[in-house]
């Protein structure tokens, strides 16, 4: 297919949505499919066709609404008027809506208001296509602007003008580490030649996180694009996803999704008529958590065991079969193409001064609107909470948030002012991770909860490295004993040597973070580990103590 074709069939869509007297949006992400979206959606298309509105009325499966303790969510668009956002719907309600639209008349309750700040709050590029785009028709994409990222830079740029862009952009991966984006480009740029490869990590394990699982889920085009775009700019024709077995939507839509953009000439040989090649594979992983290490995933994409190596060399160097490998998170790759749209320079508008863009939140815990959020790097950690989360539930007090997973840290209500962004976190001990964020009050204990992540950490290692394989355990059995009311001041001293000496010598990035709960809540929380060795008493009545269990 060349580009006037496309455009062609960017016109058709575009016309036919024009047409339409309205578009109701069904969220077809998996937090709402799990509570009857999928029902909803049949419902709606039984209905179209019972009242003969099948020529006017289009219905289609999108992604992540936001909302997701109140799907499934269901989207009414009609014309230019504002649209009509309706949580915890059902099939019957569905039938209303659709027996309502002919007279213009639909159900008032069960309206969402749009003005609220968890919608007003946000500034969504990533996430912009939820509500618009059906997450398994292309033709939606196209309609919605998508792929003219890459034909732009296929007919107007060189490689070395894309990684400008993205460098302008102040992109950091948004996996992490906050590594600069364009940096990374540029090194596997330079060592690029025969073989290189693109990878994008979708092996998001962090209890509490589902950004990258309802990007793909939602927009899987968009983060082919993103991909397809960074290939050209390395010099790659091979790319893999390596996404959770976990996530059987997310691996149907990306299967359903290559599968449309192949036939469309969008990926695979002569790209757009051009000289551009580029394939994308997806590698399917097993559950391991260490293999969200970038060297880790590479020898499992490669058939091995999920183990990691050490660095140097780096992938970008040496990854994938011994080759020059971008690897890059969903998130990631999904700002690629409104960068490519837009100029890296107003990317850069948003954000702080090292911390450009937006971030993708999963909000979840103890906070009244769970779901899944986009805002400006440097938002308050209060304003995330209280404004766009609803705050606490059930009149009880904000306590902790954590960020960054196993990984991250804790932060108290002292730091609700901090600007969440790269620097400001790891300021205080925690650090950006893939975007969970988790909510506690009161009745969480913060011994407890080290204990809960150093468990996981535990389980999780690969065990190659001995400060990881054994500092996990030691550390893991310190916090229990802790809970149980049965330890000693020594066991505190050696609590956080342990904790330093994993963090300084274990061999990746699973090990050298492992102690983050611990040594945050040390840091922030230092009175409830006193409380538990010094009194016997777990304040906030969680743990069992001296053998008796309050829960």
């Amino acid at each position: 297919m060349i580009a006037d074709d496309l455009a062609a069939v960017r016109e058709r869509e575009r016309t036919a949505i024009s047409l339409s007297t309205a578009r109701i949006a069904v969220c077809s992400a998996a937090g709402c499919i799990s509570t009857g979206g999928a029902a909803v959606k049949d419902a709606l298309g039984a209905a179209v066709i019972a009242h003969n509105l099948s020529g006017s009325v289009r219905v289609l499966g999108t992604g992540c609404l936001g909302l997701c303790h109140a799907g499934p969510l269901m989207r009414v668009t009609r014309g230019d008027a504002e649209p009509v956002l309706f949580t915890k719907t059902t099939p019957a309600f569905a039938e209303r809506v659709i027996a309502g639209l002919p007279s213009g008349v639909l159900p008032l309750e069960q309206r969402c208001d749009l003005q609220q700040p968890f919608f007003t709050r946000q500034h969504r590029i990533v996430t912009s296509d939820a509500g618009i785009v059906d997450s398994e028709r292309i033709e939606d994409y196209l309609a919605a602007g998508g792929y003219t990222a890459l034909e732009r830079t296929l007919a107007e740029l060189h490689p070395e003008d894309v990684v400008r862009e993205v460098s302008l952009s102040g992109l950091r991966g948004r996996g992490g580490a906050g590594y600069p984006t364009g940096l990374k480009w540029s090194t596997v740029a330079k060592a690029a030649g025969h073989g290189t490869f693109i990878v994008c990590n979708a092996d998001e394990g962090d209890p509490g996180a589902f950004m990258d699982r309802s990007v793909l889920e939602g927009d899987p085009h968009r983060v082919l694009e993103g991909m397809a775009i960074a290939a050209y700019a390395v010099g790659a024709e091979q790319g893999y996803i390596y996404v959770r077995g976990e996530y059987p939507l997310a691996i149907t839509r990306l299967k359903t999704a290559i599968r449309q953009a192949e036939r469309m000439q969008l990926l695979g040989h002569r790209i757009l008529d051009s000289q551009f090649n580029f394939r994308i594979d997806l590698r399917i992983g097993a559950g391991a958590f260490v293999c969200g290490e970038e060297t880790a995933l590479i020898a499992s994409i490669e058939g091995k065991r999920g183990m990691p190596r050490p660095r140097p060399p780096f992938p970008a160097e040496a990854g994938l079969w011994g080759r020059p490998t971008l690897i890059n998170n969903v998130e990631t790759y999904a700002n690629i193409a409104p960068i490519i749209l837009h100029g890296g320079a107003h990317y850069a508008t948003l954000g702080t001064e090292r911390s450009k863009g937006t971030k993708v939140f999963a909000l979840a815990g103890r906070i009244v609107n769970t779901g899944l959020v986009e805002v400006p790097m440097g938002m308050p950690l209060g304003e995330i909470i209280f404004d766009i989360g609803g705050g606490i539930p059930d009149e009880r007090q904000f306590k902790a948030a954590q960020t960054g997973g196993p990984s991250g840290g804790c932060i108290p209500a002292a730091h609700l002012d901090l600007p969440v962004d790269y620097e400001a976190l790891a300021g205080i001990g925690s650090i950006m991770g893939s975007g969970g964020l988790i909510v506690m009050d009161e009745t969480s204990c913060m011994v407890d909860v080290a204990r809960y992540f150093m468990e996981f950490c535990r389980d999780e290692s690969c065990g190659k490295c001995v400060p990881c394989r054994a500092g996990t355990v030691q550390m893991h059995g310190l916090l229990t004993k802790m809970t149980h009311g049965t330890a000693t001041d020594r066991d505190l001293a050696l609590l956080e040597q342990l904790a330093e000496l994993t963090t300084r010598t274990s061999l990746c990035g699973l090990g050298q973070t492992a102690a983050n709960p611990v040594r945050s809540t040390l840091r922030h929380f230092h009175d409830e580990y006193l409380a538990h060795i010094h009194d016997h008493v777990c304040p906030a009545g969680v743990c069992a103590m001296n053998g008796e269990d309050p829960r």
